[in-house]
Formats: C-alpha cells, sequence, structure tokens
C-alpha cells in the first residue's frame, strides 16, 4: 500500500512541473509509476475499483496542483476544473485497464494513447473547452525539444509522451536490451529531429527577409477595478503610453478590453477612438492601433442571435468582446472573439441564471456573450497579421485559421491579472511559443499586466514586460508567407485518435467474442 501511495505521488511529481513554470521533460516517464500500480492490480471487479481509486488520485492531484490559481478569480474554478478534466483522463486510463486484462498488452496500448487524445480532442474542439492540460503544452518551456511541432501541433507532444511511458515501462518491466534501445530511440530520435529543426530556423532568422516594426502597450490596470473603474483615469493612462510608441512603427497593440466602455457597431465610433486617431497621426501615422474593447451589436428582436439580451424599448443586444484595428482613416476592422472562457464567456442563460453566484467577470461582461464568426485578419500597409485575443491562443488550430486566412504575424492581446502573481499568467505566455512553432510565425503579445512581449517563429523570447509593469516595448519583427504542415491540416492527430480508438474497442469486442467461442488462446 505504501509502495503505491509513493508511486502515486511520483506520477504527479513528475506530471506537475510543465505548468508550474518548469520542465516538461518529465512527461515522458511521468506515468510509468501509474503503470505500474495498474500492472499489478488483479484482474477481478475488486481490482478494477482499486485501479480506479489509484487512477483517480492521480489526475485529481495533478489538476489541483496545476490549476489552484484559477481560485483567485472564482473558487469554483479549481474544483469545477478538476472534476472535468480529471474524469476525462480517468475515462482513458480505465478503458486501457479494462482491455489490459482481458486482451493482449499491445492493443491495450494502443487504446490508451488513442482514448487519451481522444480526449483530450474533445475537450478542445467542443464548445464547453478547457485544453490547459493537454500533455502536449507542457513543452512550452522547451520549445527546442518540439521543434517538430511545426509537423504534428500539440497532439503530437502528447502521442510522444504516452508512447513514451508506455515503451519505457515495458522496457523497465522485462529487462530486455531490444526493448530497452526501442524505447531509448521513442526518446532520443524525436528530440535529435527536434535539434536539427531549432538549428535550421536559427539559420533562416539570420537570413535578409520582410520585417515590421511592433509596439507592445501594457497599461498594467488592475483587473477587478478596470470596469468600475474612472474611464477617464484609464483614457490618460492609454494616452500617455502612446507617446513612447516611435514614430516608425507599424503596429501598436494595446490589451484585451482596454479600451473603456462599449462601442456600438458596425462602426464603432466615440471621443476616445477620435483621439487615439488624432494621436497617429501626429506621433505614428504609417501604424495600425489594435485595441481591445466591448462591442454592441443592436438587433429589432431577439430571433437574430441565440445570444441576444434586452435593452429597452423592445430591442435587444449581443455584446462581444473584440478586437479593433484603428487607424488614420475612419476604417475600423473588426475581430470578434470565437473561442469563448468556459463558464464566464460561454454559459447558456439558463445555467447563468442558477449559478451566476459561481463566475467571475474576465472580460467586462458575465454569462453568454456574441461568439465571433470566424478568425479575421487585419491588413494595414500591405501586411497581414492576426489580432487573437486571450483564450484563442490556447488553440493551434484556431490560430492556423489566421495563417490560412494570411496573417503574417501573430498577436495576442489579454487580459491576465484576474489569478495574481502565479504561475497562470505565466504559462499561457509561454503557451504562446508553441504556437510560434507551430505555424513558424512570430507572436507579439500585449497583456494588460504581465506577461507581454515578443517570441520568435523558433519560440525564443525576445524583450518581454513582467508582473506589474507598465510601459511601451519596441521591436522589430519578422513576417512570413509560408504554410507550416500543422497550419495546413490542423489538428488531425486529435481527429485521427477516434478513429484508431474506434477501431481498438471494435477489435477487443471481435477479440472477446472469439476468445468465448475458444477461437482464440
Amino acid at each position: 500500500m505504501l509502495r503505491k501511495f509513493a508511486a502515486v505521488a511520483l506520477s504527479v511529481a513528475l506530471l506537475s512541473p510543465a505548468w508550474l513554470s518548469g520542465t516538461g521533460l518529465t512527461l515522458p516517464v511521468a506515468l510509468v509509476p501509474l503503470l505500474w500500480i495498474e500492472s499489478v492490480q488483479p484482474a477481478t471487479r475488486r481490482g478494477w475499483w482499486g485501479m480506479l481509486g489509484w487512477a483517480a488520485l492521480v489526475f485529481v492531484l495533478w489538476n489541483a496542483a496545476t490549476v489552484w490559481w484559477i481560485g483567485y478569480a472564482t473558487p469554483v474554478g479549481p474544483v469545477a476544473a478538476t472534476l472535468v478534466s480529471a474524469s476525462l483522463n480517468l475515462f482513458a486510463f480505465m478503458l486501457f485497464h479494462t482491455v489490459s486484462k482481458r486482451a493482449p498488452r499491445a492493443l491495450a496500448s494502443t487504446v490508451l494513447v488513442a482514448a487519451w487524445i481522444t480526449t483530450e480532442y474533445w475537450y478542445t474542439a467542443g464548445d464547453f473547452s478547457w485544453p490547459w492540460l493537454v500533455l502536449g503544452n507542457g513543452f512550452s518551456h522547451d520549445v527546442w525539444a518540439v521543434q517538430w511541432y511545426e509537423y504534428t501541433g500539440v497532439f503530437g507532444g502528447s502521442l510522444w509522451v504516452l508512447v513514451c511511458n508506455l515503451l519505457l515501462f515495458e522496457a523497465w518491466r522485462s529487462r530486455s536490451v531490444r526493448r530497452r534501445a526501442v524505447a531509448a530511440a521513442a526518446i532520443v530520435l524525436p528530440l535529435a529531429a527536434s535539434l536539427a529543426l531549432w538549428v535550421r530556423e536559427g539559420r533562416r532568422a539570420g537570413l535578409p527577409g520582410p520585417m515590421c516594426t511592433v509596439s507592445a502597450l501594457q497599461p498594467n490596470v488592475d483587473c477587478y477595478d478596470k470596469f468600475s473603474d474612472d474611464n477617464a483615469w484609464q483614457e490618460r493612462n492609454i494616452a500617455d503610453l502612446l507617446t513612447g510608441v516611435p514614430a516608425d512603427a507599424q503596429f501598436v497593440l494595446l490589451p484585451e478590453t482596454s479600451l473603456p466602455g462599449f462601442y456600438r457597431e458596425p462602426v464603432p465610433e466615440g471621443a476616445f477612438i477620435d483621439e487615439l486617431r488624432d494621436t497617429l497621426r501626429s506621433r505614428c501615422p504609417g501604424a495600425l492601433l489594435v485595441a481591445g474593447a466591448n462591442t454592441l451589436r443592436i438587433y429589432p428582436d431577439a430571433s437574430a442571435s441565440e445570444t441576444a439580451r434586452p435593452l429597452r424599448g423592445g430591442l435587444y443586444c449581443d455584446i462581444f468582446n473584440a478586437a479593433l484595428g484603428i487607424d488614420t482613416t475612419a476604417r475600423v476592422q473588426i475581430h470578434r472573439k470565437c473561442r469563448l472562457v468556459i463558464g464566464v464567456e460561454n454559459t447558456p442563460t439558463w445555467i447563468f441564471r442558477a449559478l451566476r453566484f459561481l463566475v467571475v467577470d474576465l472580460g467586462g461582461v458575465l454569462g453568454q456573450i456574441g461568439r465571433g464568426e470566424g478568425a479575421v485578419t487585419f491588413t494595414h500597409a500591405g501586411v497581414a497579421m492576426a489580432p487573437a485575443i486571450c483564450y484563442e491562443g490556447l488553440y493551434g488550430d484556431f490560430m492556423g485559421s489566421f495563417v490560412r486566412g494570411g496573417a503574417e504575424l501573430l498577436a495576442i492581446v489579454s487580459n491576465d491579472g484576474w489569478w495574481r502573481d502565479t504561475p497562470g499568467y505565466r504559462h499561457l505566455f509561454s503557451i504562446s511559443r508553441l504556437r510560434a512553432v507551430e505555424h513558424r510565425r512570430a507572436v507579439v503579445r500585449s497583456a494588460n499586466t504581465g506577461r507581454s512581449g515578443f517570441i520568435s517563429p523558433r519560440g525564443d523570447v525576445g524583450a518581454t514586460l513582467g508582473w506589474q509593469e507598465r510601459g511601451v516595448i519596441t521591436a522589430r519583427v519578422p513576417l512570413s508567407s509560408r504554410m507550416t504542415f500543422y497550419t495546413r491540416h490542423g489538428d488531425y492527430v486529435g481527429r485521427a485518435a477516434r478513429f484508431v480508438l474506434l477501431l481498438s474497442l471494435l477489435y477487443f469486442v471481435a477479440y472477446r467474442v472469439r476468445r468465448r467461442n475458444h477461437l482464440v488462446p
């Protein structure tokens, strides 16, 4: 019993560092202790329930150790995230355990890999989505080791982690020289390939190519005061920061919901937007200002939108978390946030009414807000860029839709201060490094407070502004028009895993039928 508790603690200790500002290189061995527990459990009903308990303990502790910081925004957040995420992990592992006790080990291993990636894909592609603990996200601090994400995306990282754990466990259990060699190759060869790509991208960065000058602003406004504070003070804060933008800047980034108040579509306008235009004309006339704002779309009745809410006079409106592209002309480009934060921006109306006391305002508006129709690429002076908003940066395939739409540069505007000075906002920044690798695009990030900065196409971090720093940082950023394999094909690893899981389960059923009929040993 004590050995099993020690194995649980070891698995949790090896799974967690990647999400706590540490390395993800412990992940390829992190499940080995749990696999050992599984191997010694008896093939009985009591053994099955025992395994359920041990696995649940590992996954609950792993989730609790890595998402506790959500509690700063809402106490129920860590509990809800842990229950859902751990349940999906548990589903995949117990499916593996069930098959492993009744069918060949190779089939069980295939089921584990396919089921785990399938549940990660479900949790990523669905409306209620929280892909934080996708195993492949764990290498955001070790981008040198996963440069092949440009071919596979993060689900390729999950595949690598699961295969390595299974091979290492079998090599340790059998003590076979051949199996040890296979396990070593499974770890070393992808790392070697990644290093080769790392060197290639370093050489490519030294070649002449198109560049643009980008400034990222960090206003450092307290998130909890932002939506109730003096709008005039926030506007003066932004105006003051703009004085630090160089005259040759081509893009200027302000964070998510940085413009106070609400702006009515289809063409957002107001005194402060006019002031911003005047500032651009006088200081950097060739720049496009990308700023987060809340926008309103008015409807004559509720039938126009499922998410519309009533206004006075019989009208209805949608509220969007949007990014606005403002230049010196009357034109305003708009990207409306498409991937919404579960439980805050993406909550069915009846759930919101019942559970309002459990959620916190993470974007200025509570409940179900309007969802954008798709990724909108901003164009300016012959350059196309992606104006992604906060949570959208977690989704590799979604960010790829900007690139497929012509984006030569990825920008992310965010509002990260809800979780205080914890691993939450730091990991959200580091995940952007994986987006850079997947699409081979430079990433510029502007956050309300820590962490704003620049990331190269191979994931290197340049100048940054940290927690509770206020200021402006400017850099020359490379532009790219090439399309990676992952950009073209998206999360194909996750999609393929669903079919592999289905075929594996059908094979398992056929195997059990044949065994009952004594057709297989």
